[in-house]
């Protein structure tokens, strides 16, 4: 009964183990039939054990699982083995891990056109769960040896070879094969095996390209990501990407194979587990989402659109160990712009470099929390433009166009992005997850992303994501009803106006019925902003109607009519304008945000 991989069917399955060994902390949690619903009861974490002096990642799971049996009561290890399946109080009748330690997975992707097999290449890597170090295509712009140079000095886990539809030409992505043979590059966790390399390409040039690498890589060879213009097919590449990470990348890094042999599923990367249970969460519901996850290094960017997955990983930009290259990319101002009280220049330089230097800090002052958020705000707007640009439709279809779509396709393709149409946005994250006020978190997303019309808002409450996307792979009602029960933090709503005016004018009005019977009217003016009671669990119909000039969804002046749903904040009415302009003058702007962070109760005092 220990370390067992044997699968217990979803209607045996009452007690169920998870891990996820992040790159600094392994957080266990413990989901179980409570009353005929699962529901995750116990949590615990330890730090990870992935590197030196340790070296052995099962260390940190078994100690952060040692917790949970502590806080339990019941009995999940047997000395160093997770005892399956369950027998009364002792064990569990599945356990399932995923994993970003040692830095997760890393790849290369290389395709024939930069802006089609390449760019449908880059999505499905990073649908996979990938942080994608470059993009290499035959028109790039760099030389042969600059490519070959580029791969020997990148050393990725792992390389998806791409380009060319069904039945299309084969020479450039030969071309591009022959400089990943010339390049002989070595993987990144050691010379043990050779680079997994997938080639997904026009099949074609399958005898080919096996001729080019298969004595040199460990190829694999699988359907062609883009086998028509028309038409991405990227479910086999990723599949492909999971199976090898699992075989080749995981096998080589300290103590995955022994926790290889103690899940009852494959280890799944934890971006890819995250995105999986948005993904299955959004379709159930057929919800619109928006999802991010802001870490200390990176902040990853999910949606679903009309049932289209997008992932993207801004890998320079999180709240810690890449807090200055969000002061570098956004520009100082963009991130005083945010603050309610004025601090000099070098204050806010040196606040911020201090927390690069010393990552596990938290705020001790309002002003550090604050210059935090202000931090926070840019990182996640600057995410999210990343994200826009490659969640779009298929580019190189002939579709009849206007010219501003000519535009919009040579820019980088039309983005799904259509804020109007987002149902759902879902905030991960320390930044918000742990915020010391829910008003602060909703805020922070709220002034980040500038909905549209009516937008419902959560975050995930203790980061437990990666989990249950894992354990949807195997038992998708356990997942689900823990996602929607513990997982998400209801915010509230938020009803926002599209559209620009002076301070003060009139911009929408508003009636209000709760289902008490109770009814509320009132009015905004351009500039306001006003929250309102509402909940969790109650819901109210939400009638308003804008001014000339302004749009909350139905077009320019027109009235809506929706259903507000209630969260720990409530409803946010936001007339602040679209795109969300602050005052030039900082005295001015400082005043600003001090009356909106008094109107949402933001800080204390």
């Amino acid at each position: 009964m220990t370390g067992s991989t044997k699968l217990t069917t979803g209607a045996e399955m009452a007690t169920i183990l998870a891990t996820d060994c992040g790159s600094t902390t392994t957080k266990a949690i413990l989901i179980e039939k409570v009353g005929g619903e699962y529901r995750q009861t116990f949590r615990g974490e330890a730090p990870t054990t992935v590197e030196a002096p340790v070296e052995d990642v099962t260390r940190g799971v078994l100690n952060a699982i040692q917790e949970v049996e502590e806080l339990s009561g019941r009995t999940l290890l047997e000395g160093e083995k997770i005892l399956t399946p369950s027998e009364g109080r002792r064990g569990a009748d599945l356990y399932v891990s995923t994993s970003s330690a040692g830095g997760g997975l890393q790849m290369m992707v290389a395709g024939v056109v930069m802006a089609m097999t390449a760019e449908s290449a880059q999505r499905c890597a990073l649908g996979a769960g990938a942080i994608v170090m470059d993009v290499l295509a035959s028109n790039d712009g760099r030389a042969g040896h600059e490519k070959i140079e580029r791969i020997r000095h990148l050393r990725p886990d792992m390389i998806l070879l791409s380009g060319g539809t069904d039945g299309g030409t084969i020479s450039h992505v030969v071309e591009m094969a022959e400089y990943i043979r010339a390049a002989d590059p070595k993987p990144r966790l050691g010379g043990g095996y050779m680079l997994p390399v997938i080639f997904a390409g026009n099949r074609d040039a399958g005898g080919q390209i096996q001729e080019i690498l298969g004595d040199r890589t460990a190829l694999v060879i699988t359907d062609n990501i883009r086998p028509v213009l028309e038409r991405e097919n990227l479910s086999p590449a990723r599949q492909m990407i999971h199976d090898l990470f699992l075989e080749h990348v995981m096998a080589q890094a300290p103590g995955y194979g022994t926790l290889i042999g103690w899940t009852g599923a494959p280890i799944m990367p934890t971006p890819a587990a995250v995105g999986l249970i948005m993904e299955k969460a959004a379709r159930q519901q057929g919800l619109n989402l928006l999802g991010v996850d802001i870490g200390g290094a990176t902040t990853d960017v999910f949606s679903v659109v009309d049932g289209q997955f997008t992932r993207t990983v801004s890998a320079n930009l999180g709240m810690s160990y890449s807090v200055s290259n969000v002061l570098a990319e956004a520009g100082l101002t963009q991130i005083q712009r945010w603050l309610p009280v004025l601090l000099d220049e070098q204050d806010v330089r040196n606040r911020i470099k201090n927390k690069m230097i010393r990552p596990t800090t938290i705020p001790q002052t309002q002003e550090d929390l604050a210059l935090e958020q202000a931090v926070a705000r840019e990182a996640l707007r600057l995410a999210l433009d990343q994200h826009k640009v490659l969640a779009v439709g298929l580019k190189g279809i002939q579709q009849e166009r206007t010219i501003s779509d000519a535009f919009e396709q040579r820019e980088g393709g039309k983005s799904l992005i259509d804020l109007y149409r987002i149902d759902l946005i879902i905030g991960s994250g320390g930044i918000l997850s742990h915020a010391p006020r829910r008003v602060q978190a909703m805020l922070m997303l709220i002034d980040a992303y500038q909905p549209l019309g009516l937008t419902r808002l959560a975050v995930d409450s203790i980061f437990m994501m990666p989990h249950l996307g894992v354990l949807s792979k195997v038992n998708e009602r356990a997942a689900t009803e823990v996602f929607l029960k513990d997982c998400l933090i209801p915010l509230g709503s938020c009803l926002a106006a599209e559209g620009s005016g002076k301070s003060g004018e009139p911009c929408f009005t508003y009636t209000i019925r709760f289902a008490d019977g109770r009814h509320e009217k009132g009015a905004l003016r351009f500039g306001e902003l006003r929250r309102l009671e509402l909940p969790p669990g109650a819901e109210a119909e939400l009638e308003a109607e804008p001014s000339r000039g302004f749009n909350l969804g139905a077009g320019d002046g027109r009235a809506v009519a929706v259903k507000a749903t209630g969260g720990a904040v409530g409803l946010i009415l936001d007339a602040r304008g679209r795109p969300l302009r602050l005052p030039e003058d900082p005295s001015g702007r400082a005043a600003q945000l001090r009356a909106w962070a008094k109107a949402v109760d933001l800080y204390p005092g």
